[in-house]
């Protein structure tokens, strides 16, 4: 640390000694860098993409006018806190331990931990993030003050407070200086900030509005000398409310079967849209426009799981996902990058970029170099904003924890290779082995179609590679959870947000899932009709193998033969069945038995019902080594 400290220093010494000879008087000054970070803000939610015919992005498209578009933007995380850190540190979340958005909690964790165990449900323990950016970190405010930048963060932070705030990771201007997840009571004034609160005379400000104006004033301050200003917008995160003016604007315009509808999230993304648009004219009117390196950037997907006018807040078709999962739509982003005299304005890139390449690029871009010992895990962008092919094999997103939002997933990590994306869910095989999703993003962009039984050896060359960096960065990572219990297991929930996940246990109906027929249920009895060849109920009963006995209590119209199957997994890749039959006319109760070597994880119940209607009572398992039977009453 004290060699560090040392390169700090001189860092910062030379330029002032440099700076007193004639030669480099002549020398022209380093560019301004001005970073703006949207918060929550989804690959789907401007029009820069051509996503969206609800939401009005028109400064983000002056802005792409004058830049590079990136098409394959990933934050480094689908969450806040692991994004910001890797941006100021050009590491990844999974070196650095934070890796989930807790960095106002109380609680200051320097390390992240893998968890002793967890809910029985679970078959790998969730990691506990850090809570704090260590400030042995050299960040990127470091870097650019130590070669002489003014160096001003405005906006949310949420990498910790004191003694972990802006002021302490190299930043000389901090506001609000606020440690939150999002803005401090609401958009509009009155906020609920320590020491910072609306204009004089402007009772209903909007908080972007002030926050724009505070880095106006930072930029005239420091028009004279190179400046980094660190613009990390609170906007779009919720709390979800907005200019009274503009939410009425949108609301005239929604469209029900468009899902972005929402007439709030619309007007944050308008004056999300006007405070770039305040910084972009106070740069033309400086005359700074030229001299000023521009980055926007989201730190994940678009918000799928609150609720904002009876709706979702946005929607990231045709993305999988949003906010909080590992499928594209909660790390694919917005991003544009203007560099005056070497980027062609209005040009687009499908190069794959990831949050941590900002650093080093930034570097490169000013002709910087690392701190002594530094090092990155991002790369260099500059051959792709040149408009020259980006040398890259892969990227990582490391998210071991499952938040239970809209398409959800264990704890996981994910690497990207060109169009392949490999999903390894820790654990979530059978027998403490680990669990793989494929996806060919060029042919299956909204990541409909697992590939991975039919690229057995593309999936072993890929997670090789999540080996590799898991072991290059320390990770902390999820354990076999010492508490599972079979019986509690439910691979049916996966994907399924908490608040429609039926509760557990004998009597919740919709474990069971139809296909090939309709179903109707009056007085506990469930009416089975076929609509299509080989009806059946089918139910995720997250046991491995019998023995077991498998009963129902049935009543055909007409006499029939149906079968029992066992799925091993999803993939159906191993399945045994076995038969039964049906009379017609009274109710009966069916024992089918089947043997050690039968599949328990997946059951379907396939029913002579294709020409007359088959009504069930109830299905149960037994097991020898269970107290009682599972059962499930309709």
């Amino acid at each position: 640390m004290p060699n560090m400290l040392a390169h700090l220093l001189a860092a910062t010494l030379v330029p002032l000694c440099l700076a007193s000879s004639p030669a480099r008087a002549a020398t022209p000054l380093r560019p301004n860098v001005v970073f703006i970070l949207a918060d929550d803000l989804g690959w789907a939610d401007t029009t820069l993409y051509g996503q969206t015919k609800f939401y009005r992005t028109p400064n983000l498209e002056r802005l792409a006018k004058r830049g590079m578009t990136f098409n394959r933007a990933y934050s480094a995380s689908p969450l806040c806190s692991p994004t910001r850190a890797s941006i100021l540190t050009g590491l990844n979340p999974a070196r650095i331990g934070i890796t989930s958005p807790v960095c106002h909690e109380t609680e200051e964790r320097l390390q992240a931990t893998s968890g002793k165990n967890g809910p029985a449900g679970n078959k790998a323990t969730v990691c506990t993030s850090a809570t704090r950016l260590k400030t042995e970190y050299v960040t990127l405010a470091e870097s650019l003050k130590a070669a002489g930048y003014a160096t001003g963060h405005f906006g949310k932070w949420h990498l910790g407070p004191e003694p972990f705030s802006p002021l302490q990771q190299g930043f000389d201007v901090d506001v609000p200086h606020y440690a939150g997840p999002g803005p401090a009571g609401s958009y509009v004034a009155p906020w609920k900030f320590k020491d910072f609160d609306a204009d004089p005379g402007e009772p209903n400000q909007h908080l972007e509005d002030r926050m724009a104006k505070e880095a106006v004033a930072f930029m005239e301050k420091n028009k004279e000398r190179p400046f980094f200003l660190n613009y990390w917008m609170f906007s779009v995160h919720a709390p979800f409310n907005a200019k009274t003016n503009l939410i009425e604007k949108y609301r005239s315009r929604v469209n029900p079967a468009d899902p972005q509808r929402s007439p709030t999230y619309a007007a944050m993304v308008e004056s999300m849209d006007d405070a770039v648009g305040t910084l972009m004219r106070t740069l033309d009117r400086l005359g700074l426009t030229d001299k000023t390196l521009i980055v926007f950037f989201s730190d994940n997907g678009g918000n799928m799981y609150n609720e904002v006018d009876n709706t979702t807040p946005t929607s990231n078709a045709p993305l999988r996902g949003g906010k909080a999962t590992l499928y594209e739509g909660g790390v694919r982003v917005p991003c544009v990058v203007c560099w005056p005299g070497t980027v062609a304005g209005g040009s687009r890139s499908d190069a794959v970029i990831q949050s941590c390449d900002f650093y080093p690029t930034l570097l490169e871009m000013l002709a910087l170099k690392p701190a002594e010992g530094q090092r990155f895990d991002g790369i260099s962008i500059v051959p792709a904003l040149e408009g020259r092919p980006l040398q890259r094999e892969s990227i990582l997103t490391f998210f071991p924890h499952d938040p239970r939002v809209p398409e959800w997933l264990p704890p996981a990590v994910s690497v990207l290779c060109g169009d392949w994306k490999l999903i390894r869910i820790f654990h979530g095989g059978e027998q403490g082995a680990h669990r793989w999703k494929l996806f060919n993003l060029a042919s299956d962009l909204g990541e409909t179609r697992d590939l991975a039984a039919q690229e057995p050896q593309r999936v072993k060359d890929m997670d090789a590679r999540i080996d590799a960096f898991l072991r290059d960065t320390h990770a902390v990572v999820p354990l076999p959870n010492p508490a599972f219990d079979p019986a509690a297991y439910r691979p049916d929930l996966e994907g399924v947000p908490q608040k429609e996940q039926p509760k557990p246990g004998p009597e919740a109906q919709s474990d069971w899932k139809a296909r090939n027929c309709t179903v109707a249920f009056t007085n506990g009895i469930v009416t089975v009709r076929g609509t299509g060849d080989a009806p059946f109920l089918g139910l995720a009963a997250g046991l491995t193998r019998g023995p077991a006995a498998v009963r129902l209590r049935a009543r055909a119209a007409a006499p029939g033969p149906g079968r029992l199957e066992g799925l091993s997994g999803a993939g159906q890749d191993a399945s045994q069945s076995a038969p039964f039959e049906l009379r017609g006319g009274d109710w009966q109760v069916l024992t089918v038995n089947v043997s050690e070597s039968f599949p328990l994880n997946i059951l379907r119940v396939y029913l002579p019902a294709q020409k007359q209607p088959v009504e069930v009572d109830w299905i149960e398992v037994k097991r020898p080594s269970d107290a009682k039977p599972r059962r499930w009453n309709f």
